[in-house]
């Protein structure tokens, strides 16, 4: 099926991309570059493909944006704020953390400094207040077109179970309720069936993963509905101030486990960036997410064995065509040893998948300032 759909695409004309591109700044203090630095890669890559919209955050340091706004709007470049949601906020403001069903903080990830990928509430109207307050009091006369946002999601089997089954405070109990999900009975199902409950009967890139345990079914169906409609309150929010959203999105066969209704966020977004990482070795990194849910419940049964090459990137190009907005898939061009080991070739045959599909572009993820420079030169 998936070399009928190439050929059908393969036949067509394929439009010039149009790319937008990131520039990660570090946490909240102390920004990685100066603004001359991100000035000058942007020109050098601008001058090489179309870029058409640059995702630049978090830091705080106003100045940057400024200059940077200044130079991008002077070529017709938007300039987004790259914005985190439910994680990342702590130094910021004080939030109501993510329980699982036990009432346990799951465990964080800590990659980077500043990204301790630790979650909070979804439910909690003040974590999302939080969110839209930060951009109001910290960015919003630094001249951004629009929001990118990020973290919008629960933990995931990077913490195990809990990741997953969560989240389970009060508020959420209350939200899962009147969704017709009582969040005891679940944690009582997953006690007497313990991995088994995550058993699946088939997957299809349409529909996703059939749990065969109904009561799972049910609760992913409300997961989605309660985190990704506090997202599009949160979205709404910002685009009712004048400001363009995109949203950073995991791939379309993961994303259920995490919270994220494609269906929800689409309606509520400008654009979406799924992300097809299939050499990240790290959060969002489709083939580490996966083993990390076959590691989480090793007697679960059901699960294909999928193979992250070509033929399953084209899988997830193709569920998320149905959706209204503009979408741009996320391939990782950046370079780091150990986690994102990837070349040219990658590069190249990623990229050309997506142009094969007809969508809108792609996101350069997830920092042009540490994509090395042929990782850019064969995209011309």
């Amino acid at each position: 099926m998936v070399l009928l759909a190439l050929a059908a695409c393969q036949s067509n004309t394929v439009k010039e991309p149009a790319y937008i591109v990131q520039v990660s700044l570090g946490g909240w203090h102390a920004p990685d570059y100066t603004a001359e630095q991100i000035i000058g890669r942007l020109d050098t890559v601008s001058r090489i493909i179309p870029v058409k919209k640059v995702i630049i955050g978090w830091s705080l340091d106003k100045e940057i944006y400024r200059q940077v706004g200044e130079y991008l709007h002077g070529k017709d470049i938007q300039m987004l704020l790259w914005l985190p949601v439910f994680a990342e906020t702590e130094e910021m403001c004080e939030n109501t953390p993510a329980v699982d069903l036990w009432g346990n903080i799951p465990a964080n990830y800590d990659l980077a400094a500043g990204e301790g990928f630790r979650f909070n509430c979804p439910s909690d109207p003040q974590n999302a207040a939080n969110v839209v307050d930060i951009y109001d009091r910290n960015f919003a006369d630094c001249g951004f077109d629009g929001i990118f946002l990020d973290r919008i999601r629960t933990q995931s089997f990077v913490s195990g179970v809990g990741g997953v089954l969560n989240c389970g405070c009060p508020l959420c109990r209350e939200k899962f309720a009147a969704l017709g999900v009582d969040l005891e009975a679940v944690k009582a199902e997953w006690d007497a069936c313990k991995d088994d409950f995550l058993s699946v009967t088939g997957y299809t890139p349409e529909g996703g993963f059939t749990f065969a345990n109904p009561m799972a079914t049910a609760f992913f169906r409300a997961k989605g509905f309660i985190v990704s409609g506090a997202v599009a309150g949160i979205a709404d929010a910002f685009r009712s101030r004048g400001l363009e959203v995109g949203m950073d999105l995991y791939a379309p066969f993961m994303a259920p486990f995490a919270g994220q209704d494609y269906a929800v966020l689409a309606a509520h977004a400008d654009f979406i960036k799924p992300m097809l990482y299939r050499q990240t070795f790290a959060p969002a990194g489709m083939g580490f997410e996966y083993d990390l849910l076959k590691k989480a419940v090793p007697g679960a049964t059901g699960y294909p064995d999928f193979q992250m090459d070509l033929d399953f990137l084209h899988t997830q190009l193709e569920a998320m065509k149905p959706y209204p907005c503009a979408k741009f898939p996320g391939i990782e061009i950046n370079y780091r040893a150990g986690v994102v080991p990837t070349s040219e070739e990658y590069v190249k045959e990623s990229l050309k998948a997506v142009t094969s599909h007809g969508f809108d572009g792609a996101v350069l993820s997830w920092n042009i300032m540490e994509a090395p420079d042929a990782h850019i030169d064969c995209l011309r």
